[in-house]
């Protein structure tokens, strides 16, 4: 089952069993992958999100509700801080299983291999290949600084 389909299953499901928290992190899901949508059709590209697509989305929106849990966290406002992070486990049910720092690892040697990566100037390849094989199974903001250790 594609990811687009996984959450409309689970918006569905959400309605039925009358989640309202749950069901509202679900429609936000659903709006930013139509959004992303309406804006590939404006590039002139296919109108269909595909898979990579929707994790790429699903990454960036959890990455936002960090940083504004952070944040209220910061402000003292520890009810939004809460609500933020309940919004990230009904996201983070669509991602895939996060690599340890063990596994981050050997995919950076692996993929550093395979490209026959040697000076900095090689990151990019480097980080191509691991977005294409780890899409939302790792943190590339800070996989970044460790492909440019190993490299520089």
């Amino acid at each position: 089952m594609d990811m687009r389909s996984r959450v409309s299953t689970a918006l569905k499901d959400a309605m039925k069993n009358k989640e309202s928290g749950r069901l509202s992190t679900l429609r936000l899901i659903n709006a930013a992958i139509k959004d992303r949508e309406i804006a590939a059709r404006g590039e002139g590209e296919g109108s269909e999100v595909g898979d990579s697509d929707v994790l790429a989305i699903l990454g960036k929106m959890v990455k936002q509700r960090q940083e504004s849990a952070r944040a209220y966290e910061e402000g003292g406002r520890l009810d939004l801080a809460e609500s933020e992070r309940d919004e990230i486990t009904v996201i983070e049910e669509f991602l895939p299983r996060q690599l340890s720092d063990d596994e981050v690892e050997a995919a950076i040697g692996a993929a550093i291999g395979e490209v026959g990566a040697e000076t900095i100037r090689d990151m990019g390849k480097v980080m191509g290949v691991l977005k294409g094989r780890h899409q939302g199974q790792m943190d590339f903001g800070r996989v970044g600084p460790m492909v440019k250790e190993r490299l520089g």
